[in-house]
């Protein structure tokens, strides 16, 4: 049975199940997850806790199966936690994993913690044995969209919250441009508000004062953010990505990649192919899909010739080389590619955006 993070509270209030596997990459969301089960364990008298850590594929399963079938020796029932860091159990750990989930007794309460899963391991046999025996959570990363109202309800929690209004989407706006990418921090950022704050409305003042800067880029999500046109977003993005260390090459690498997608799908466009068909010769596939079915059909063939050329010409740019029409500096010349193709994404027509 798979139910969502946020469904979670709902579903504990109604009883247990005896198996829970929560994995996701958002290390907040899942501590909070496994927090509210093991809180629910204690209160249903889950008296006595083991933890078991997967260290490797040479683990020994041996102690895990047999905690699951021991008499609890402190309370009438135990809880069993099992830890696996790496997201790979392995082969003897995918066996005992099934074998455990189908032969566990009902007075056992057993919470398995994982790492995000890829599609491979979300249909493997060990995930299949535990979804189907018990309750899996998927926690998933709070996007940048739904980052202002994910904030306003964990304000309403701690009984605060901000303006009715322009004033508060502006207050929100801001809150989440300190902290998108870095929940943790976000966090913690609420709680200071809450130390600093009694309950009741918060101004924009009061959260400008507070929050620090402590967002976190993620170098494939400023592809979303260019194909979507959103330059403010871009710039900024840019900015933290350089401030952080990351590397120009791969911040090329996607948004090269981005050019070529857009190329390769208005080329199968203009041989004849019906969209659907041009985004899968085009290997075009989950969040960038739908962007770029919207700006392919509406770009000509001499634009996305001309963002392809342009990606090439900022590959010898991040790589040392010089060009007479771009910046000699790599992260000014990313910054003019990203923006060449937000406008694109746009729709815009007129002369391309540069970066001194």
């Amino acid at each position: 049975m798979q139910l969502r993070a946020e469904g979670l509270p709902a579903h504990l209030a109604k009883g247990l199940a005896r198996l829970y596997t929560v994995h996701g990459d958002e290390p907040l969301l899942a501590q909070e997850a496994a927090d509210a089960i093991r809180a629910a364990a204690r209160t249903q008298g889950f008296g006595e806790r083991q933890i078991f850590t997967v260290s490797g594929a040479h683990f020994d399963w041996a102690p895990v199966l047999a905690a699951a079938q021991a008499m609890s020796l402190f309370s009438e029932r135990q809880f069993i936690e099992i830890r696996i860091p790496s997201g790979k159990p392995g082969k003897d750990g995918s066996e005992a994993l099934q074998r455990y989930a189908e032969q566990a007794p009902d007075d056992v309460l057993t919470l398995v913690t994982l790492p995000r899963l890829d599609k491979t391991q979300l249909s493997s046999a060990w995930f299949t044995a535990l979804d189907g025996n018990g309750v899996s959570i998927r926690v998933e990363p709070v996007e940048r969209r739904l980052l202002p109202a994910w904030l306003a309800q964990r304000l309403k929690a701690q009984g605060q919250s901000v303006p009715e209004g322009e004033d508060g989407q502006k207050a929100l706006a801001f809150f989440a441009d300190r902290v998108e990418g870095n929940l943790l921090a976000a966090h913690q950022e609420l709680q200071k508000l809450a130390l600093l704050h009694p309950r009741g409305e918060l101004t924009l003042a009061d959260i400008e004062a507070a929050v620090l800067d402590v967002a976190r880029f993620d170098v494939f999500k400023l592809s979303e953010a260019v194909l979507s046109g959103h330059v403010p977003r871009i710039l900024r993005m840019l900015d933290g990505l350089e401030a952080e260390g990351e590397a120009a090459v791969l911040v090329h690498w996607n948004l090269a990649e981005d050019a070529r997608a857009l190329a390769r799908v208005r080329a199968a466009l203009d041989a004849g192919r019906p969209l659907p068909m041009a985004m899968r010769e085009a290997r075009v596939w989950g969040a960038k899909e739908r962007l770029i079915e919207r700006i392919a059909p509406r770009l000509d063939s001499a634009q996305a010739g001309t963002l392809v050329q342009a990606a090439q010409v900022c590959d010898g740019l991040v790589k040392g080389l010089r060009h007479p029409d771009w910046p000699s500096d790599p992260w000014a010349a990313l910054r003019r590619l990203a923006l060449m193709l937000a406008e694109a994404a746009s729709g815009k027509t007129g002369s391309v955006l540069t970066v001194a």
